[in-house]
């Protein structure tokens, strides 16, 4: 567990305080009112869920309430708790004001989650010792901490979890000039040299995610180092987008392969999901929940009760606009 002063001096692009976190206002703003009032309270009463696109903000977030609270975090996942035990050690090893991180808190076990109720409510964990007739309920206190689930499917909680959190938080997608804004601090912090029309550049490829940019801007920091460039510049990341394979909309080889097989496979006929994974030779969930989303973002495919199809916009882009959709002509 790192503590507070540890995770200042780990060398990270991420924000440590509110102060310096870019967009998401209305989060940010709420954030704030709940910290000055756990400050003057002197206790945590609400705890908190964060949920949205990957990539957005949300381990960030966690971190910067576990500073403002001048306590540690913890961060697991609920992938990661699978029994009771797991959960009952995390939570002996944490204090007052620490905050428990619970990434993809969705895939909790139903078991662990219902350990984890009377720990939101009361600040008490029920451990049963022992095995049938003789078995019996210890309740042992647990410190004021705060807990912060974060997931990218909310509809997959469960309603009781749910509603024992105080806050709940979307995170949305960044628009351009605040993904520009997060690229130029990350340059500052890497102490690497680039201009606002390439960051400019590369906000529009990072598909309006900090994660992707970040990713971007240290690729184009390799090249930089590499080819011993001055400065990052339009020049060199016109080179980097073509050894990514990124276009001008942050498309990748995946995405573009998506597209080419509704276009021209099926004829932008509407193809359901499974058969679409299937040409793809991928599976059902990477077609749904990480090609799709930046697809239906930028307008490129539409769902429909028969399937996917393009859109004019995206045949336009592929070079299909020729093509006839069958519910228009485009």
């Amino acid at each position: 567990m790192l503590t507070a002063e540890e995770r200042l001096d780990t060398t990270n692009l991420r924000p440590s305080k509110l102060s310096d976190y870019i967009g998401q206002h209305s989060v940010v703003k709420t954030l704030q009112v709940f910290i000055r009032a756990v400050k003057s309270r002197g206790k945590v009463s609400e705890h908190i869920l964060l949920y949205g696109p990957p990539g957005i903000g949300k381990t960030t977030l966690a971190n910067i309430i576990a500073n403002e609270l001048v306590g540690d975090i913890k961060v697991t996942s609920g992938a990661a708790v699978q029994k009771s035990g797991d959960l009952a050690a995390i939570l002996t090893n944490l204090k007052d004001r620490d905050v428990l991180f619970i990434d993809e808190i969705h895939r909790l076990p139903k078991a662990v989650e219902e350990m984890l109720y009377p720990v939101m409510e009361e600040y008490s964990l029920d451990i049963i010792i022992g095995k049938g007739p003789s078995a019996r309920t210890v309740r042992l206190p647990v410190p004021n901490i705060t807990i912060v689930g974060a997931t990218t499917r909310l509809a997959l909680l469960s309603a009781p979890l749910r509603d024992r959190f105080g806050l709940l938080l979307r995170l949305n997608y960044y628009s351009e000039p605040e993904m520009v804004e997060i690229i130029q601090r990350s340059a500052k912090i890497l102490k690497i040299p680039l201009d606002r029309d390439a960051a400019k550049q590369i906000a529009q490829r990072a598909r309006w995610t900090p994660r992707i940019a970040n990713r971007i801007l240290k690729r184009a920091h390799d090249m930089f180092l590499v080819d011993n460039h001055k400065k990052i510049d339009i020049g060199l990341l016109e080179k980097l987008f073509e050894l990514l394979e990124l276009d001008e909309y942050g498309l990748a080889d995946i995405d573009k392969n998506y597209l080419r097989t509704v276009g021209k496979k099926f004829q932008n006929n509407p193809v359901g999901v499974e058969t679409l994974a299937s040409s793809l030779s991928e599976d059902k969930r990477t077609v749904e929940e990480f090609i799709e989303p930046y697809l239906l973002q930028i307008g490129f495919i539409k769902k429909t009760s028969r399937g996917r199809v393009l859109t004019g916009k995206a045949l336009k882009h592929m070079g299909l606009k020729g093509m006839v959709d069958q519910q228009e002509l485009v």
